[in-house]
């Protein structure tokens, strides 16, 4: 442990501190934290917490994937970028306020969308993936090369004033497709223009997932595999939803059918509170 500790500059030992305090951390899981690489596939309202709190937790390589740029109306949830920054790359954006707070990470900028001929490429240069997209197809698509790559898949999602993270480790765990076979189709459920989204929400939720992302670096118990962590900002409430593999999955079951990466050119936003929790699983 003296010996990884040691490897650090003083600056990092002070800007780490408190984490090698921790016996779950110390100094060897700081240098775990300071090797690792993770995709984060938007850097909107669950990217932008995400990613901060990951890079002041000094993981050392953030790959950041979104095609879009800042627009004023983003700003009230996605506290990666300032009013200067309308009209710029969300990931030009990102990069500048991330190198800012801790010049050891490595902030790799994707600016285009995750699409079926980019997404097994780019998970395989990561450790772990983190899902913060607000669109059914997206969310699909990225399940699928998780499981196709083998990379541990963090997903989020948001809506109104509720939000929810399940982390899933392919081979081990329940996949997006165990519990919704395909997305809705289009117009079903409301866009995220129509119904809203409370802003502070979006930090709660990408906390958990950066949260989530640095236990599994660290080897520390108890991630949320096998359940769906629900969050309702207006009754202060938390609840757990059990989720199993389904041997009928048609991407990690035993006969899977899905062979191959596909996205459906649908943009909806997350699944509402009641729908949700009906089914038992997450949008």
């Amino acid at each position: 442990m003296m010996v990884k500790l040691m490897r650090f500059s003083e600056t990092q030992i002070q800007r780490y501190s408190r984490h090698i305090l921790l016996p779950e951390v110390g100094g060897k899981g700081q240098a775990a934290l300071l090797k690792a690489r993770v995709l984060v596939i938007g850097a909107g309202g669950l990217g932008s917490p995400v990613a901060l709190y990951l890079a002041a937790a000094g993981i050392g390589t953030i790959g950041l994937i979104d095609g879009d740029v800042v627009d004023l109306s983003n700003l009230h949830r996605q506290i990666l970028h300032h009013t200067p920054d309308v009209d710029r790359p969300k990931v030009a954006s990102a990069q500048a306020k991330l190198t800012a707070l801790n010049p050891d990470v490595t902030v790799v900028p994707h600016h285009e969308r995750l699409t079926a001929d980019n997404a097994l490429s780019l998970f395989e240069q990561y450790d772990i993936v983190i899902d913060g997209t607000d669109n059914f197809p997206t969310k699909f698509l990225a399940n699928d090369a998780a499981i196709f790559t083998k990379r541990p898949l963090i997903h989020g999602g948001i809506l109104r004033f509720v939000g929810q993270v399940m982390t899933i480790l392919p081979g081990q765990s329940a996949c997006y497709r165990c519990i919704f076979k395909e997305p809705p189709p289009a117009g079903l459920v409301p866009t995220c223009q129509e119904a809203g989204v409370l802003g502070a929400l979006a930090g709660v939720i990408g906390t958990i997932q950066a949260t989530e992302a640095i236990k599994l670096i660290l080897g520390l118990p108890q991630p949320l595999t096998g359940r769906l962590l629900t969050y309702d900002a207006l009754a202060s409430s938390f609840r757990q939803i059990t989720v199993r593999r389904n041997p009928k999955c048609p991407i990690c079951g035993e006969q899977p059918t899905i062979t191959t990466l596909t996205v459906a050119e649908q943009q909806v936003c997350e699944l509402p509170t009641a729908a949700l929790l009906s089914n038992g699983g997450a949008a």
